[in-house]
């Protein structure tokens, strides 16, 4: 029982960052004298850290304040996407502490290589974030479908990975560390739920805008992934079967339509997408035409998810985020003719609020996972 309320209270200060033990108190039910008892031993386990608030008009001895500390263990988070890769330390309470840029050659990514990469990143994010940190393990976002008990690769197709035991790479690689890896919508939705625009909903669509289009899916607060853990492939389901052909063999997909590479063709660009967006925020004509007409595909694929799954709230990432921002009208329009009227009227769409984050943010709660399902002994297996 011990061990399961120091996770708890762990819990409560990772996902809200900072509570008094008053708020601790009231939401766990727990005595005064147990909320100040567990405090103090994740205090002394290095994981949280307690202060006394100073000065303010009430009267009478303020309730200590409950935080994460600068030393605590941290995650070692990965976003692995076909033009970069992000290696970051997360802290307890999802605060990034240090990032770097993994160098990789343009639209060849290779495993082996990576994996190494990777693992070199780990002593240099450690020796950035300090007061002597560090890390409870390592959890990678991939653009493709993940084997949840191997951490096989099935298929990353716009990184050309296929059936790439890339957990077994990494694990050789940072052999003291435990690995985790999961697909980069479904960690983006988790992430969302715990800390970002989907915070308070259960019934979630999170549609990923890259060079392909992928989708995390909540139902009633807990992922839908399918038997295989190949739900949420929404790129490539069919837009229009009269569409142009897609590298995966089919014609008119999704990803033909909302991509990336859809919006630079569209928008006859030779620059980066954030150039064409950029463009259309300034009302530029072919750029602005080009994200109205993405946006005009993005509102029908919303309104397929919507007569499918029957979501409270359809969070928007990467390139549609702006996407929705520029051209959310036209978005609900087309969401409007093909949402059946009221499962329309139960959806909100929202941009992310974590931005180019989530992936990564998702990938450092993988990593966290154990930390926070049993804090006494993660930390006991910390290496030194």
């Amino acid at each position: 029982m011990r061990r399961h309320n120091l996770a708890l209270v762990l819990q409560q200060v990772h996902f809200d960052r900072e509570l008094t033990r008053a708020e601790l108190t009231q939401r766990l039910g727990l005595s005064r004298s147990t909320i100040g008892d567990l405090v103090a031993e994740l205090s002394a386990l290095g994981l949280i850290d307690e202060s006394v608030p100073s000065g303010g008009p009430r009267v009478g001895r303020p309730s200590h304040v409950v935080g994460s500390r600068p030393d605590s263990p941290f995650a070692v988070a990965v976003d692995i996407d076909v033009n970069r890769v992000i290696a970051a330390a997360v802290g307890i309470g999802g605060r990034v502490l240090a990032r770097q840029v993994i160098a990789t050659d343009p639209g060849s990514v290779q495993p082996a290589a990576l994996a190494g990469q990777i693992a070199e990143a780990v002593p240099q994010l450690q020796q950035t974030v300090g007061n002597g940190a560090r890390p409870v393990g390592i959890g990678i976002s991939v653009p493709g479908t993940v084997d949840r008990l191997t951490y096989v690769v099935g298929l990353a197709p716009n990184l050309g990975w296929h059936d790439t035991a890339f957990g077994e790479l990494m694990q050789s690689a940072a052999p003291k560390l435990p690995v985790s890896i999961g697909n980069d919508a479904d960690l983006a939705v988790l992430a969302e739920h715990s800390q970002g625009s989907a915070r308070g909903y259960d019934d979630v669509v999170y549609l990923l805008g890259r060079i392909g289009v992928g989708a995390g899916i909540l139902v009633d607060g807990r992922p839908l992934r399918g038997t295989g853990g190949l739900a949420g492939e929404v790129g490539h389901t069919i837009l229009d079967p009269a569409g142009p052909l897609c590298h995966c063999g089919a014609k008119g997909c999704v990803e033909m339509f909302l991509g990336d590479a859809a919006l630079l063709r569209l928008a006859e660009s030779d620059g980066t997408v954030d150039d064409v967006l950029n463009a259309a925020a300034e009302g530029q004509s072919q750029p602005l035409t080009a994200v109205q007409t993405v946006a005009d595909s993005l509102g029908r694929v919303v309104g397929n998810l919507v007569n499918l799954l029957n979501p409270q709230l359809v969070v928007m990432g990467g390139s549609l985020e702006k996407i929705l921002q520029i051209a959310q009208d036209f978005v609900e329009k087309a969401l409007d003719l093909n949402a059946m009227a009221a499962a329309r009227a139960m959806v909100q769409l929202r941009p992310s609020s974590l931005g180019e984050d989530g992936s990564l943010l998702g990938a450092a709660e993988l990593a966290f996972g154990p930390l926070l399902a049993d804090p006494l002994r993660a930390v006991a297996s910390l290496p030194d």
